[in-house]
């Protein structure tokens, strides 16, 4: 599918083997998501990652460079599962599994409240025993900004009901 207008979309495959004919093509493109102060600060507290930067917004407005606190890179991949559900799906699969990242390149801070949204393409498509090994390229964009936040490289298993 081709989005010429840029909106929202997503591609579902009715059988798994259908994603072999994707590779290097877009899958498709989030919704916007601002993410708050709250869900900030609540990502710190799970993870212990409490640095001023991204939960104290008084030391943040006057030592950051961005004048705000910004979200954690951590948070901005645990975003992956969501994105990936609203750009495609598998209608025949019985289980997906998280196989981890390959690459990951933060390129800007990601500001507090900022709409953040993901463009996902598929790079690889590997079949395997009852399923597919396969990885994404996401593109975390910022809105009104000309870089991403983030650009990962995830992978991804795929498995059949029956092989």
């Amino acid at each position: 599918m081709t989005n010429t207008n840029n909106a929202p979309y997503k591609t579902e495959f009715k059988q798994l083997s259908e994603m072999k004919h994707y590779v290097g093509k877009e899958l498709g493109i989030s919704n916007w998501h601002s993410i708050s102060q709250e869900q900030i600060n609540a990502f710190a507290k799970v993870t212990g990652d409490n640095q001023w930067i991204h939960t104290d917004p008084e030391m943040a407005a006057t030592h950051s460079p961005y004048k705000t606190t910004v979200v954690h890179g951590f948070f901005i991949l645990s975003l992956i599962p969501k994105f990936c559900n609203e750009t495609f799906a598998f209608l025949d699969v019985n289980m997906g599994i998280n196989y981890g990242l390959d690459k990951v390149r933060f390129m800007r801070a990601t500001k507090v409240a900022s709409p953040v949204r993901a463009k996902v393409s598929l790079m690889e498509f590997t079949p395997i025993p009852a399923g597919a090994k396969y990885k994404l390229e996401i593109v975390f964009e910022l809105e009104d900004e000309k870089k991403p936040a983030c650009i990962a490289e995830f992978i991804g298993l795929a498995y059949l009901d029956k092989p």
